[in-house]
């Protein structure tokens, strides 16, 4: 017999309805290795972003891949009763990566600028006409030359019911505040209370936040399943139709807990662990039956 064919049939085991398959478990383990790297990814992830203003963790979510049905159910009779299927598992699969939008906790600055949110909702930012928007929760805003609020990559904090307006603030204003409901006050050089032109911070809050596209830089952008920004009650001041209240002078940390992030580690490696043993110890076998046609 050619050693190719001795080979070929002691790794492969016959079922019962006359079918060759390779050992099972050796590619449950390699599904398995493939989730728990996933995971690790994630959880990696989170922990490097654990100081990010704003950030909201990920999670990962398994399922089975499926199963082989080695014999079907059969329903009682007259004279035995029924009997259930026979099913063997084929490994695991990703069922999803979840944004966990849980608030984190809020931490004090004193710089009128630093905005948080309290309660739902995103920060608008974009352009100056306000064509292109993505969204953020994290709050570090500045002043540039031309009294314009920007965030740390120059876009404009966009403010007004339809979140179009650019929030300027004159540069002779010898003072700023920002209520909870928004609103965009200075002190003019003549000592009066002026109210921005934008009128207020927008806020636009998602119906499915977890289903929005992370961009990068703390933003986010729309997808299919994540709701419309421009729905109906979706964008406008905070404090109304379910959008949270802006706290001046604070930043939202990141929701990481590190605590959970290593607890979730160590469960990843070991699960990474167990399932090379599996491999290691299907290789075996398939060895001792290469060793038994020698």
């Amino acid at each position: 017999m050619p050693p190719y064919r001795r080979l070929n049939e002691a790794v492969h085991f016959k079922t019962e309805r006359g079918n060759y398959i390779m050992l099972r478990s050796m590619y449950s383990g390699i599904s398995g290795l493939k989730n728990f790297q996933t995971k690790l990814d994630v959880i990696g992830n989170n922990i490097a972003n654990v100081n990010t203003y704003g950030f909201k963790k990920g999670r990962t979510v398994f399922k089975d891949l499926y199963s082989q049905t080695v014999a079907g159910a059969t329903g009682p009779g007259d004279t035995r009763g029924g009997v259930n299927p026979k099913q063997v598992g084929l490994g695991g699969q990703l069922a999803a990566i979840d944004t966990i939008h849980s608030p984190g906790s809020t931490q004090f600055t004193g710089n009128t600028l630093d905005l948080a949110i309290e309660g739902d909702g995103f920060f608008v930012v974009g352009n100056q006409d306000g064509s292109e928007k993505l969204y953020t929760r994290n709050g570090t805003f500045y002043m540039d030359e031309n009294g314009d609020i920007v965030d740390g990559d120059g876009r404009y904090l966009l403010g007004g019911d339809d979140a179009s307006q650019v929030i300027n603030i004159p540069l002779t204003a010898t003072s700023l505040s920002i209520g909870q409901n928004g609103v965009v006050n200075y002190v003019d050089e003549d000592g009066m209370l002026e109210e921005a032109d934008a009128g207020f911070v927008a806020i636009t809050k998602f119906s499915n936040p977890s289903g929005l596209n992370k961009v990068g830089g703390n933003l986010y952008e729309p997808s299919a399943n994540s709701g419309l920004a421009d729905a109906d009650g979706a964008t406008g001041a905070p404090q109304g139709e379910g959008r949270g209240a802006l706290k001046s002078g604070s930043l939202e940390m990141s929701n990481v807990d590190l605590s959970e992030e290593f607890t979730e580690m160590i469960v990843a490696q070991r699960g990474f662990q167990s399932n090379t043993l599996i491999i290691t110890t299907s290789d075996e076998i398939l060895q001792e039956l290469v060793n038994l046609k020698r």
